[in-house]
């Protein structure tokens, strides 16, 4: 095999294996998010009493998992669903026997225990306050948005799943925006990695 026909093979060779890594790349296996809503330390939410305005508004979960309620004091929340805390609060007010039939709502206002990571090239890398139905591209605007040497095209995702499996995709961004891609929702502790683009 001559020289020139040796070059040949091998740039189709490097040219087929490059093709094959970037169609790999692309390949969504993401498990679907898995939603946990439940409360922690640091999450912030409002409750309204029906026919209540001089109440407070808003509550922050404290370290040991608790808020002080009026009336009621100290409620444990931290592990329960919001509905859960709705239905905890209305039954200590009636034992209390504050009201008879309470009418509660409650809105979450942060997610403060629950966190995504967005390192790498990005103009604010660190942690960000998961909300139910954040998504990629919404992760990283949170964060600054992409630094001059981001590469745009391969975003690392990286998931742990249900059974403690650490998934990671590559995702392109660019082909996100452009709609060619659809715009995956996060879940807490996911981990977002903006590598630098090669020159």
């Amino acid at each position: 095999m001559t020289l020139r026909r040796w070059a040949s093979v091998l740039a189709l060779g490097l040219s087929l294996a490059g093709c094959t890594k970037h169609n790999a790349s692309r390949v969504s296996v993401l498990p679907p998010p898995e939603t946990s809503t439940t409360l922690g330390p640091g999450d912030v939410f409002a409750v309204a009493v029906l026919g209540e305005k001089d109440l407070p508004l808003e509550y922050r979960v404290q370290p040991d998992g608790t808020v002080d309620f009026p009336y009621v004091k100290r409620v444990k929340v931290s592990g329960l669903e919001p509905q859960e805390v709705v239905d905890l609060l209305r039954k200590r007010l009636v034992e209390e026997r504050i009201y008879s039939d309470p009418q509660l709502s409650l809105l979450i206002k942060q997610y403060n225990s629950k966190k995504v990571n967005v390192l790498g090239q990005v103009a604010k890398p660190g942690t960000l306050s998961w909300s139910d139905g954040m998504r990629l591209v919404e992760a990283i605007s949170q964060a600054g948005g992409f630094t001059a040497i981001a590469d745009r095209d391969n975003v690392v995702l990286m998931r742990t799943d249900r059974v403690g499996r650490v998934v990671t995709v590559s995702l392109s961004v660019d082909e996100i925006t452009e709609g060619r891609e659809p715009n995956p929702m996060l879940q807490a502790g996911d981990t977002v990695r903006v590598d630098q683009r090669a020159f």
